[in-house]
């Protein structure tokens, strides 16, 4: 009997053989879910939740996380899975199909009575040598526009069909290169991904500038001007409540006007001198100013800017604030005691654009802008979010190989280091086991195997075809998914992030040694004492 059911009798134990069982059976069926769904031929998965919603996807950390998954080795992969992707933003999906296999491979050794221990010995070894072949096929560019045009590509085929991965290829790359300065780290929350039910999704575009979710709220006001001036302010020009309690006495209908004026004086005043800038930098000219402010402007206020031809939009969200000054220039302002023409920014285009009941307004043509607008459009909701997840994995990779400063092509890394590892496995100082144990390491072909399979194309005919390719030519081949035919994928323009390999190499290989050295399961927490 366990130790434990001495303190706790209602304590649930599983030991040795069980454990290892439970663990490895866990690791496989999370594998067995996943696995259609990688590479560019892989499958969607539906996901409906309690309250009927669906969700259609093939990213394996959407996946992840939108799932309930009870088994508690399940979901201690799926965590480490879904932490690959905050830490690299990819490689989730490949995460769990390694694990699995390197469990479904190490169950074999232990059903002949090899130790766990003796296993994941070898399995360290060869990640060792795995990441040295790593450093050995790296390639270091310059990371000019078509070396990212590759690298993102590459990233978004693997998401969406191709059609709409051309498209959104090129947007990703350039918003990236817009908001990118010399010597200073990539903030991605510089590029505001804006989404619009409208027409189809691969009129989804790249808008050198801010789209705004509201409009004007003045019926006057123009619904476009060109050549505009940017006020970014935070400057309230509605009439405030005082913040103590306190009243006003008077004594006939003159000295009421008299207060009310008083009261309404100050915030005529800031309106004067917005007015009083635009007359002085546009003169006659038909250039157009446009007034942004985060709080609020009341209606007598928006009359006033209205007949001077001024555009003003009031509530503008603070994230937004932070990139109008970047994408058009200017300083934004939360007092205008120092309001000049400095603290101008200027934009080639503003209007207004209506879808609906909702309106947008776009802030485009800005000279050399340092934040961006990705705007996504689809017919319908499914479509939206799984464009939104895509550019998101597509924005990291761009930034991972811009920060890394090296790639590695996609294709022959496996077929390469199985060629490796068996002649590391002969070495005379290993010992016969872990010689074993490292070959089964390298035995994990299991990218190939499944994009091979989700292509359709017979996997025995497909890797001997690959593996012929290789030995003849010594070049890292890779499978063309279209043909099924032996491809060198660098030529073809195919290059994946290193940090992303490196990164799963290590965390693959530490959750199955973790996992392979757990020899006892107990559930005898608090909960299992009540009643």
């Amino acid at each position: 009997m366990a130790a434990v059911k001495t303190l706790n009798p209602k304590a649930e134990v599983a030991r040795a053989q069980a454990a290892l069982a439970v663990n490895i059976s866990a690791a496989r069926g999370l594998q067995d879910v996943l696995r259609t769904n990688l590479g560019p031929k892989g499958t969607m998965k539906m996901l409906v939740s309690g309250a009927g919603d669906i969700k259609l996807t093939k990213d394996g950390n959407v996946l992840l996380h939108e799932m309930q998954i009870q088994h508690p080795t399940a979901s201690l992969i799926a965590k480490v899975a879904t932490a690959q992707d905050d830490i690299t933003g990819d490689g989730t999906t490949s995460n769990v199909l390694i694990i699995g296999e390197l469990l479904k491979q190490a169950d074999l050794y232990i059903s002949e009575g090899l130790h766990p221990r003796i296993i994941t010995e070898g399995f360290e070894a060869a990640k060792e040598k795995a990441l040295q072949f790593l450093e050995q096929i790296k390639v270091s560019k310059e990371m000019d526009r078509q070396t990212l045009i590759d690298v993102a590509r590459t990233s978004l085929h693997t998401k969406v069909h191709a059609e709409l991965a051309d498209v959104l290829t090129e947007a990703v790359v350039d918003s990236i290169l817009a908001i990118k300065k010399q010597d200073e780290p990539i903030d991605l929350f510089m590029v505001e991904i804006m989404e619009m039910k409208h027409k189809s999704e691969t009129d989804t575009s790249l808008i050198r500038g801010l789209v705004l979710d509201h409009g004007a709220r003045h019926p006057d006001m123009k619904k476009r001007v060109e050549d505009a001036y940017i006020l970014t302010c935070n400057v309230s020009l509605e009439y405030e409540k005082t913040e103590v309690n306190s009243g006003f006495f008077y004594k006939s209908a003159e000295e009421r006007e008299k207060l009310v004026k008083a009261e309404r004086k100050f915030i005529e005043d800031r309106v004067n001198k917005i007015i009083e800038l635009k007359k002085k930098v546009c003169g006659d000219s038909n250039k157009g100013f446009v007034v942004i402010n985060q709080k609020g402007i009341d209606p007598f206020s928006l009359d006033a800017l209205a007949k001077e031809g001024i555009v003003a939009l009031r509530r503008a969200k603070r994230r937004n604030m932070e990139r109008l000054t970047l994408a058009c220039g200017g300083v934004a302002l939360n007092s205008l005691d120092d309001l000049n023409a400095d603290c101008l920014g200027r934009a080639g285009l503003v209007y207004e654009y209506t879808l609906g009941e909702e309106k947008f307004t776009f802030i485009e043509k800005c000279n050399n802008p340092r934040s961006v607008t990705l705007l996504i459009k689809g017919p319908n909701k499914h479509t939206l979010t799984q464009i939104k997840d895509a550019i998101r994995d597509g924005l990291r990779a761009v930034k991972n190989a811009i920060d890394d400063g090296e790639i590695l092509t996609l294709a022959g890394p496996s077929l390469e280091s199985k060629r490796l590892l068996m002649r590391y496995s002969l070495f005379p100082r290993c010992e016969y086991f872990n010689s074993h144990i490292i070959f089964c390491f390298c035995e994990v072909n299991i990218n190939s195997t499944v994009l091979a399979q989700n292509s359709g194309f017979d996997l025995q005919e497909t890797l001997v075809k690959v593996q012929a390719e290789h030995a003849e030519s010594g070049q890292l081949v890779g499978v063309d998914l279209n043909t099924g035919e032996p491809m060198v994928a660098a030529e073809a323009g195919i290059w994946d992030n290193y940090c992303v390999k490196k990164q799963l190499l290590h965390s693959c290989t530490v959750i199955a040694t973790n996992i392979l050295l757990v020899d006892e399961i107990m559930r005898a927490g608090m909960s299992s004492l009540k009643g």
